[in-house]
């Protein structure tokens, strides 16, 4: 086979070796981060001192009158001023 096309299949076979690392390392930090954003949020809701059956009524109230809980996205809050 031509040298030329060999290095290429080379480095073509390194790369996307590279890739599936950096896919690995990137699947590994999603979820390190959902593990760190549910530990903030069970600090923030123990810290607030409520009881488990109150708690479980807010979100619903919070569900019910906003459609979602928790604070409105940027790109809805954009939207709307858009217009």
């Amino acid at each position: 086979m031509n040298p030329k096309i060999e290095r290429v299949c080379k480095d073509i076979d390194k790369t996307k070796g590279k890739i599936s690392e950096l896919q690995t390392r990137l699947r590994e930090l999603e979820k390190q981060k959902t593990e760190l954003e549910n530990t903030e949020i069970v600090e923030t809701v123990r810290g607030m001192d409520i009881s488990l059956s109150d708690l479980a009524a807010m979100l619903r109230a919070a569900h019910v009158t906003s459609g979602q809980v928790g604070p409105k996205s940027e790109t809805t809050n954009k939207e709307a001023t858009k217009e």
